[in-house]
């Protein structure tokens, strides 16, 4: 189980790791040992998440979605495999949490009568100072 929230956690059948070789520093563990982490969770097929999260998380994820509705992490941080695991829960985790933010609704305003005055004047002075650039007529 991966608990991202008191209310909300994930089923151990809704996430798969598979282990490879990392890049990066480790000298010749980096040739022997699979210190790299793909977590793999099918969020297209979870229950725990409404459609709306799942909207949301899609557009966080960007392209570490796939096709087949699934969200793959891949962590290749540290030399220490359990490491790189507990990073890639903590990112699927964050990812998951600012999906269930539903973001506010946007409240139309009228601009102030202030900040009309303020525009229209900023138009008359840029206008005049446009206008000023011009060739200056009887002087030759």
């Amino acid at each position: 189980m991966l608990y991202i929230t008191e209310t909300l956690a994930l089923a151990d059948w809704e996430l798969s790791e598979s282990f490879m070789r990392a890049s990066g520093p480790g000298g010749q563990n980096v040739n022997k040992v699979s210190t790299a982490v793909e977590l793999r969770f099918e969020a297209e097929r979870s229950p725990h998440l409404p459609p709306p999260v799942k909207a949301r998380l899609r557009r966080i994820a960007g392209r570490k979605w796939t096709v087949e509705g699934a969200l793959v992490i891949q962590v290749d941080d540290t030399r220490s495999q359990a490491r790189n695991r507990e990073i890639a829960r903590e990112r699927l985790a964050e990812m998951i949490r600012a999906a269930l933010v539903a973001p506010k609704k946007r409240i139309a305003t009228k601009p102030t009568l202030g900040s009309q005055r303020r525009r229209l004047t900023a138009k008359a002075v840029r206008g005049e100072v446009k206008a000023l650039r011009g060739r200056i007529e009887g002087e030759d």
